[in-house]
């Protein structure tokens, strides 16, 4: 089975047309300022919008307050929250009990302690999102974190990758860790926040879309 593909930090209407077109399983849409892929709200129900119901689409916030998480929530109507800061577990829980969506947990992965830890996150979030470590900025640096330490991992989740991946290099990611799901952002792009159409059609031909 072809592994899930999300295109993340999507700003245009040309470009999640382009993730749509060419296979993509999953469109990301980024609502935190510093990032240079941030869309508002307005925005970004805009993008969901026109999405439609042929993708599913990812919000992603990054240690969001309560009342940014419900306006968000509210106006893009997501089918995934991604939550890409160090939000607890237990915040976790309070949206899942009150968000009609799935809930996904990036985590930094730094070594086989990290595999440990995630256990909190069980009958929480639906889906662990292995990233690279945090940098300055959470997602899209272009790093990616040792593949090896997925090898012969025993997932209890849902998982998937990020961190790192480009057309060249998502295939043999994907023959690595065995990944359901990968997650481009900055693999697509010709300058930061800038995705490039050919890039996005390049990805999930290497995937197999």
């Amino acid at each position: 089975m072809l592994p899930l593909v999300k295109i993340c930090g999507l700003k245009t209407p040309e470009t999640v047309d382009a993730a749509i077109r060419h296979g993509a399983t999953h469109i990301g849409l980024v609502h935190y300022e510093p990032s240079p892929r941030h869309v508002d709200l307005k925005t970004a129900a805009e993008l969901r919008k026109r999405a439609g119901p042929h993708v599913k689409v990812a919000l992603l916030l990054v240690n969001a307050s309560q009342q940014l998480t419900g306006d968000a929530l509210g106006m893009v109507r997501p089918d995934v929250i991604q939550f890409h800061g160090s939000e607890t577990p237990e915040w976790l829980a309070v949206v899942k009990r009150l968000a009609p969506a799935e809930i996904w947990k990036a985590v930094g992965l730094k070594d086989a302690g990290t595999l440990e830890r995630i256990q909190q996150y069980r009958g929480i979030a639906d889906r662990i999102l292995f990233d690279a470590p945090a940098a300055a900025l959470p997602g899209g640096t272009g790093t990616r974190f040792d593949w090896s330490l997925l090898k012969n991992h025993r997932h209890i989740m849902d998982w998937g990758i990020a961190g790192g991946l480009t057309p060249a290099n998502v295939a043999q990611a994907i023959a690595e860790t065995g990944a359901p799901l990968v997650d481009v952002s900055s693999g697509v792009e010709s300058a930061p926040g800038v995705k490039d159409v050919d890039k996005i059609a390049a990805f999930l031909k290497a995937v197999g879309r």
